[in-house]
């Protein structure tokens, strides 16, 4: 199940992890408002490139993205023009399905919240895939002020999120999320922002995963670059089946 959980963790990007064993000191919380700059939008279409690396090999896709803000997130992923793999994100599941192997996996949201140690839904997916934050603000976070970055730190459970707000765009340039225990990490960088719309959008991005497991720690990485990406209200088709002759895995 290598290549699919590849593909999915560039959706929970948003979720990737790269290690700070650093524990987060505890800070109080400041009576200040930290102005986040987030994209917004009714409907979401665009091109990338994508560059997904693991311990064994590495592969370069095409994809075709869609969103309805807070309900549907559609993915087509293409090899010299032919479809690999198509993905389909809603509010209760994850289906990935490899038209090359003629299998799919369906995943609900349960399941990846106790392989990642992390409440994993799709809000956190979609704020991952924007450059927006994954954890919404909370009364209990800590923010420090530094020359060019707002640190904003955050945490759920075992899990502590770090984020790096630069000062002058308001834009979220990194988020950093790791277990206490320092076993299993995220890193997202974004940059290369772009106009979207009325806000800044990363056309840009790396995604850093390590994670240990009984034979050693294992390193992956997904790059993305778009060619293209659009907003507006017209409303975009997100067209989606499983043949019947498909395994599910």
């Amino acid at each position: 199940m290598r290549r699919p959980t590849l593909i999915l963790l560039l959706a929970i990007a948003p979720l990737q992890p790269a290690c700070s064993k650093k524990v987060v000191p505890s800070l109080p919380p400041l009576a200040k408002t930290l102005d986040v700059q987030e994209i917004d939008f009714e409907y979401l279409h665009g091109k990338a490139r994508l560059n997904f690396k693991d311990d064994k090999k590495e592969k370069d896709v095409k994809a075709n993205i869609r969103i309805r803000k807070d309900s549907v997130i559609w993915m087509t992923f293409s090899v010299i023009g032919v479809q690999v793999d198509k993905e389909l994100i809603n509010k209760d599941s994850i289906t990935i399905v490899s038209t090359v192997d003629r299998e799919y996996y369906v995943f609900d949201y349960a399941e990846l919240s106790r392989r990642f140690n992390f409440k994993v839904n799709y809000e956190v997916i979609q704020a991952a895939m924007l450059g927006n934050l994954i954890m919404p603000r909370t009364p209990g976070d800590s923010i420090i002020e530094e020359p060019n970055i707002n640190m904003l730190y955050q945490q759920q459970g075992n899990v502590q999120i770090k984020n790096y707000i630069n000062n002058t765009s308001k834009k979220l340039e990194k988020v950093e999320l790791a277990e206490k225990s320092g076993n299993n990490s995220v890193r997202v960088e974004y940059s290369n922002f772009q106009p979207l719309g009325d806000k800044s959008f990363p056309y840009t991005g790396t995604v850093l995963v390590t994670y240990k497991t009984l034979v050693g720690v294992i390193n992956n990485s997904i790059t993305f670059e778009y060619s293209k990406a659009e907003v507006g209200d017209k409303e975009l088709r997100f067209p989606f089946n499983i043949p019947k002759r498909y395994e599910r895995r």
